[in-house]
């Protein structure tokens, strides 16, 4: 049996954009796993997270960064923005992702950056064109965009839906250098099940609490026993805020219970077994600004 000519390519691909344009939504759609949390609200993705899409044509490890935006006004935003940046700086592919429907203040941020990394080839991606009316306005802002930037493709696609993933994808592997898999092909990410453990509680704190409450809050695992029948896993929830543990806490423990049995049931597809779930809250005042907090809590510098 003859073998295929044809060069396997691995690279890098930072996925960038200003929050909430669905960076998460597009990673996990394409490694095909919950990698990294999703909710409505803009700023959920806290750190840099790596997952690989490998195929015979070779590997393309994408990260999803944190969205780059001009509110700083904690050192934890500004450990955010500095985080995203970094991740772009050795990557071979940049894949702009902007939502097809609004262009902000933020997205023209995130374009302005881009300048600053000459050797990678750039990727314009239209993300949510399921949600788009006129196709006419979306046509002319690719046209100005593309003549600000000189992007090497434009797609247009729907994480939600999946449609365009497909085009999305064979352009990056397009753009990659040849180059063998680096990382095993039967896992999806270099991040351990407890980074994974802790965002989906994360995950599930910020679809249950409204305002500014989500934005207070980080969650550490302090004990994982596995076994091979099921999981027993205790997670502490940090607030900045007294005010805001009962508001975690809820009426009777009402909220807790209901982040706790949703959290649980997407720990157990993640790790494909029976968990017991404990959840505690705790208050440390003003973590968001504390550098020394932040080290603790495992944000990057």
């Amino acid at each position: 049996m003859s073998q295929s000519t044809t060069k396997q390519r691995f690279g890098y691909v930072a996925l960038i954009g200003r929050p909430n344009v669905g960076k998460s939504t597009l990673i996990n759609a394409l490694v095909g796993e919950d990698l990294a949390i999703v909710t409505h609200k803009p700023q959920t993705t806290r750190h840099s997270i790596r997952g690989w899409v490998t195929e015979d044509r070779g590997q393309a490890v994408f990260v999803d960064t944190p969205g780059l935006h001009s509110k700083q006004s904690h050192a934890l935003n500004q450990r955010l923005n500095r985080v995203a940046t970094a991740s772009i700086s050795d990557v071979d592919v940049i894949v702009m992702v902007v939502d097809a429907t609004r262009w902000t203040p933020d997205d023209e941020r995130v374009l302005a950056k881009l300048s600053r990394y000459p050797g990678a080839k750039k990727i314009l991606a239209f993300n949510k064109i399921d949600q788009l009316n006129d196709r006419a306005v979306l046509l002319e802002k690719t046209k100005a965009l593309v003549a600000e930037c000189a992007f090497d493709a434009v797609v247009y696609f729907s994480a939600k839906t999946r449609r365009g993933l497909d085009t999305l994808v064979d352009e990056v592997f397009a753009s990659l250098p040849e180059g063998l898999p680096v990382y095993p092909a039967d896992q999806f990410t270099d991040r351990p099940v407890r980074f994974l453990v802790a965002e989906l509680v994360r995950e599930q704190l910020m679809l249950q609490l409204h305002q500014e409450i989500p934005y207070g809050l980080a969650v550490i695992i302090e004990g994982y026993e596995d076994s091979p029948k099921r999981a027993v896993i205790s997670a502490l929830i940090v607030v900045g805020e007294d005010r805001h543990k009962g508001m975690v806490i809820g009426q009777k423990g009402s909220v807790l219970k209901r982040v706790g049995t949703q959290a649980r049931l997407k720990i157990e597809q993640l790790i494909d077994k029976p968990v017991h779930l404990e959840l505690h809250v705790k208050t440390r005042m003003g973590w968001m600004d504390d550098e020394r907090e932040l080290d603790q809590l495992g944000y990057a510098q």
